[in-house]
Formats: structure tokens, sequence, C-alpha cells
């Protein structure tokens, strides 16, 4: 074997935590798996160092929520996604508010602090019929967070309401809006996302939602979903415009990753497995060197990956999920409970601790 002291210089800079740039991640990307896994869980624990009063490392987060699409019916037709339905379709719904009010009660039967809420790019729903939403939650359940509506349903409302993203994001935080999940992200890369949903939001939209609700102090989360149409270097330009986001507008609380789920959608596509799942999320632990989260993605990749991914960077299992039917409609139905959560976590030596939206430990 040939040495290489630009490789080693390169690892060294990673394992000093410094700010790589495209060019070295498309290099990095091509280390063996496990090596690029010791890298980015080296830079998880220099993320993690201070946190949690200096224990950050010792310790693994989930939360509590319950994912609630308010409604299926859906303009947009996303390739990629199984879940959608028009108008027309019998199975069509728009959810009422005392269905909304059971499921957020069940929620805090459970232990659940938030409802993530995203629903489909419904062209009939008034700003009002959000407003008077979220107030009705917000009144009858105040300490109850509204994760709710990703970049690009704000882009839909844009449109349909005729008004400001700042007027509607104000208004929308006014009435309850707690924060804004990720959603919708795919791939920032306008090329990839006329492929996979040209009606959807594109790059600079959905960035420029996080912008405003940023300055208004709503925090995010930032998503990526891959192995699809796009290129390694499209990934990788993905992350690169995240962390600019993050640069200027610190709002972003966490960074998950998901791989494509074919099954019942409309777009064919190669999919990718656990190995490229786990080689992604440990790049992105490594580039995104301002995001102190990375959220594992059991979801989509099950449990024993979804555990794996805590020695690729994630330090995050995210939710127990309660209710999901998005990625389920693709044909992933992988389901976890608390004593689960717990059990994966302590089976590695860490802590497990349960979390708010925005990180705070609730026990």
């Amino acid at each position: 074997m040939i040495y290489d002291a630009s490789l080693d210089e390169l690892l060294q800079k990673v394992w000093d935590g410094k700010r790589i740039n495209a060019a070295e991640a498309l290099r990095l990307y091509h280390l063996p798996l496990e090596e690029l896994g010791a890298l980015a869980d080296r830079r998880r624990q220099l993320a993690k160092a201070k946190d949690f009063n200096g224990r950050g490392n010792e310790i693994v987060t989930y939360i509590v929520d319950r994912n609630v699409n308010y409604t299926n019916v859906c303009n947009v037709y996303c390739k990629f996604c199984a879940f959608y339905r028009t108008e027309k379709d019998d199975d069509s719904y728009v959810i009422s508010l005392p269905e909304l009010d059971q499921k957020i009660e069940e929620t805090i039967a459970l232990g659940g602090t938030q409802m993530l809420m995203q629903g489909g790019h419904h062209p009939k729903l008034t700003k009002q019929w959000y407003l008077d939403l979220l107030s009705h939650v917000k009144n009858k359940f105040p300490t109850f967070n509204i994760h709710g509506f990703s970049p690009s349903e704000f882009i839909h409302f844009r449109d349909v309401f005729n008004e400001p993203l700042e007027t509607i994001i104000g208004d929308f935080k006014a009435a309850g809006l707690g924060s804004i999940p990720g959603g919708g992200g795919e791939i920032l890369v306008d090329r990839v996302r006329q492929r996979i949903a040209p009606l959807k939001a594109m790059s600079n939209d959905w960035l420029e939602v996080m912008d405003v609700a940023h300055r208004f102090g709503l925090a995010s989360s930032a998503t990526m979903m891959f192995g699809h149409v796009e290129t390694v270097e499209e990934r990788i330009e993905h992350l690169e415009r995240l962390r600019a986001q993050q640069d200027k507008s610190k709002g972003f609380t966490a960074f998950i990753a998901w791989t494509f789920q074919a099954e019942h959608t409309k777009l064919r596509a190669p999919t990718v497995g656990a190995h490229e799942y786990l080689r992604m999320q440990a790049l992105a632990r490594i580039y995104l060197d301002n995001f102190l989260n990375i959220q594992s993605s059991w979801v989509t990749q099950g449990l024993e990956i979804g555990q794996v991914a805590l020695k690729y960077g994630a330090n995050d299992l995210g939710s127990i999920m309660i209710e999901e039917n998005v990625v389920s409609q693709a044909g992933t139905t992988f389901r976890m409970t608390v004593a689960d959560m717990q059990r994966l976590i302590k089976d590695l030596g860490y802590e497990p601790h349960q979390r708010d939206n925005w990180y705070q430990l609730l026990n």
C-alpha cells in the first residue's frame, strides 16, 4: 500500500474537530465504513463533550411524541410518497378537533410532550382553519408542544394565502406553533427536486422558510432523504447548504437522514441499504460541525441498525413514534417502545434519557 500523507493530514484534521470542505468530504466518503464510523464517533464526542454538564458523551436521548397527519389530501404528487390522496379519493380525510384531542390525550398519557404535525398540501384549507387548530390545541393543552408544518407546507401556505412568509410564520407562532420539523428537505439540489417532486418547494424556498422561522425564534430540525436519483456529490451539496444556513441562523436543533423507501411509490430508483445509510450519517456528523445533535433513523432502518447508528455519529434515537403514517405507507413498519429505546441505549453502555424538542433532559 502506498503511503498517502495528504490522507493522513485529512484524518488528523477530522480527529481534531476542524471544518472540512466538499472535496475532503468526498474523499472521506470512500473510506472503509468502520474507519469513517470511528471518525464520526470522535466528532460526536467532541460535539457533546460540554453538553449536559459535561456528561454528553455518556448520554443518548429520545423523545416521546406522536406523528399526526392532519390531512392526506395533497396536490404536489411526490413520486416517492405513498401517503397522499386527492380530494376525490374515498380514503381522503381532514382531521377533526375531537380526533386531534383524543390523539393528544393518548400521547400525554404515555408520557409524550409534543406532536409532530404535518399534512398534505391541501388546496382548500384556509389560514383561519390552521390558526383555529393551533389556538385550540394551545388553549386546551398549554404545555404540549406543536412541532408542525414543514417548509414545503409553508411555501404552499404562502402561495394559497397570498401572504409573505414572515406574516404567516409570525401568525402561526402567535397562535401556538412551537417549532418546525425539517420534512421535505429530501436533497437540497434543484436538479434532484425537479426529478422527484417538481411541484414541491425548491431548495431556496426550503431554506428561506427555515431562515424566517429561526429569526422568529422557532427552532427546527433538518433532514435528508437519500438513495434515489441523487449523486454523492449532491448529497454533500445538501450538507453544505444546511451547514451554511446553520452558520447564519443557528436554529437547527438536529439533523436526521434516512433512505428512500420504495415500496408502493411511483419513483423508480435503485434504493440503498444499511451500509450506505451508516456511511452517510457518519459523513453528515463530520461535515455538520455546527449541529450539536444527529438523530438515528430507526424508523426506516429497523431497531438493530438504529442502535448501530449510535456508533456512527448519532447521539439520539428520535421518537418512539406512537403513530406514523407516511413511511409506513411506503412499506416500512418498524415500531419501538420506551423500554425498547432504553434497552438499545443501555446495551451500548450509554445512559438513556427522555428529552423535549429542544434537547433538554426530562429525566
